[in-house]
């Protein structure tokens, strides 16, 4: 009988987790199908934003099929195949390799492919010329010795920094033709004809890529620089303003917790702060781009460079005013109302050199002579007189109101197991010196206690001190004060990008809107990454 229930309740059981089962396996049929009806939906609007967010991605995908089709004809045409044969692949693959979204991009590539193209096979040609003067066995031990010194040799060059940031992809190019025509010579008779068509190929492969990308639509990396230098500073200025603005209006958090990346004050400078990599590379294909320009001027790459260089280091201050809206330790409201009005102008006036200097970057115009405006100097003094008028809250005690802030906190910790906390520092001591209990969950309670009550020790020290109130804002104002001061080095260098790039004389009278306007898309979200030679 005993055992007959037993088997009765698996029985039972083993419906119960099939019905299970069965339940989840529908309500994964469910989400899936949802998920399946959602899917055209979801991708017609994917497909749309990237290119509203930049219509040059939908120039730049027609341009490059347009390219692909005409290397097709060398396979699709007779006699354009009869003449080059299979090795018209090599112009396919140029053209999937080298096509890039920027003339620069796209000539760097173009130039290194052919040069390390060119150089590997006159390379390869020597060598063969001196090993078919040997025989058979010394022509196998020459090619094997070759391959590993040139080998060795190219690889150890790519490490070096001139080579690896402007040739790498030549040289890795290069050390491939090498070691294909070196290599295929020793069991190919015909390899002089494989390396000739080869070369042919990859040149009409270039050849197409630059036509399209100079010719037809182009896309300039130095204009994408320029813009992003402009819009740089631009939300530097904004970045500053929305800081200034939030400190006295809004309300601050004395929490640790870091605002998302919507906040309009990080996204600022957080654009500057991760520039470098961008400013490089953009630099970098700039430099290989023709002069494209009206009056075909220079285009100054490492002068933009040096211009971001300044501006992260003037992004480092702004982060440190923006931390200070989240420490600890706060001005009271009543005290930062008193300097409302001369930092909030201070910032605004800061704000507006910054906006000139991106409108100039922008207008290809020099800067206007008074960008330094009296306005900036009195601003200050502004600021200087405000301090000045209030010489208690930076030399006067506070004792008040750290006794009451202690009295705050044993209060606020009495509730829990500290009933008798006194509030000054020898009843702290005769609470640290107590006895533990030997019970482990004793132990734990006072452990955790001790943690709460040393972080605020730290801020009864702090705010015991004289001049506490005004230690947060004297932090603020001195940070606010070092914008003014970094200005310099940003218009010097501005300046001298206007006397490179040979920007147009300021005029009496030229105004600019003064408005923040953020690119849709970052430069380099166009730029696909390198995977390899071919």
């Amino acid at each position: 009988m005993i055992p007959k229930v037993h088997d009765g309740l698996e029985m039972a059981m083993a419906r119960n987790e099939s019905g299970e089962n069965l339940e989840k396996w529908k309500k994964r049929m469910h989400v899936f199908g949802e998920r399946l009806k959602r899917f055209p939906c979801l991708a017609w609007k994917t497909t749309w934003k990237v290119g509203y967010d930049d219509p040059r991605r939908v120039i730049h995908a027609f341009k490059v099929g347009l390219s692909l089709t005409l290397v097709s004809l060398l396979f699709l045409l007779e006699p354009l195949f009869k003449g080059i044969g299979e090795n018209a692949i090599w112009a396919v693959m140029t053209v999937v390799v080298v096509f890039e979204f920027t003339a620069g991009a796209t000539l760097c590539k173009g130039m290194n492919r052919g040069l390390g193209t060119l150089l590997a096979g006159l390379l390869s040609f020597l060598l063969d010329y001196v090993a078919n003067e040997s025989g058979q066995i010394l022509q196998a031990v020459f090619i094997a010795f070759a391959v590993f010194i040139i080998g060795s040799a190219t690889t150890y060059m790519r490490f070096i920094p001139y080579i690896k940031k402007s040739y790498d992809y030549g040289v890795a190019i290069f050390l491939l033709t090498f070691n294909l025509l070196t290599v295929s010579s020793y069991r190919v008779d015909n390899v002089v004809k494989m390396a000739r068509d080869r070369f042919y190929t990859i040149a009409i492969g270039c050849a197409i890529c630059l036509f399209m990308s100079l010719l037809v639509f182009p896309n300039w990396s130095g204009e994408d620089l320029r813009h992003s230098t402009a819009f740089k500073l631009e939300g530097l200025a904004k970045s500053i303003e929305a800081c200034v603005g939030e400190y006295f209006n809004g309300e601050i958090e004395v929490s640790g917790d870091i605002k998302s990346c919507d906040d309009s004050i990080y996204k600022g400078y957080k654009a500057v702060l991760d520039s470098k990599s961008t400013d490089e590379t953009l630099a970098l294909h700039g430099s290989w781009e023709p002069r494209h320009f009206r009056y075909c001027h220079k285009f100054p790459c490492q002068q933009y460079v040096k211009v971001g260089t300044v501006l992260r280091q003037f992004g480092y201050t702004v982060v440190a005013l923006h931390g200070c809206l989240r420490t600890e330790i706060q001005t009271p409201r009543s005290v930062r109302v008193l300097f409302k009005d001369p930092c909030i102008r201070l910032a605004a006036e800061v704000s507006k050199v910054l906006i000139e200097l991106a409108n100039s970057i922008k207008s290809r115009r020099h800067c206007s002579p008074e960008i330094l405006s009296d306005n900036l100097r009195e601003a200050l003094q502004d600021l200087n007189t405000a301090i000045k008028s209030q010489p208690r809250l930076f030399l006067g005690s506070n004792d008040i109101q750290a006794n009451n802030m202690l009295a705050t906190i044993a209060s606020s910790h009495g509730k829990s197991s500290l009933s008798s906390v006194k509030t000054d520092s020898s009843a702290l001591l005769d609470w640290k010196t107590k006895s533990v209990s030997a019970e482990q969950t004793m132990e734990a309670e006072q452990l955790q206690e001790r943690k709460a009550l040393r972080s605020q020790m730290s801020k009864i020290v702090i705010t015991s001190l004289e001049f506490s109130e005004a230690l947060p804002f004297a932090a603020f104002v001195s940070l606010l004060v070092e914008t003014v001061a970094k200005l310099d080095l940003i218009i010097d260098e501005v300046e001298e990008l206007g006397r490179l790039a040979c920007f147009k004389e300021y005029r009496h009278g030229d105004e600019f809107s003064v408005r923040c306007e953020k690119p849709r898309v970052d430069v380099m979200d166009n730029h696909f990454p390198s995977h390899g030679g071919d």
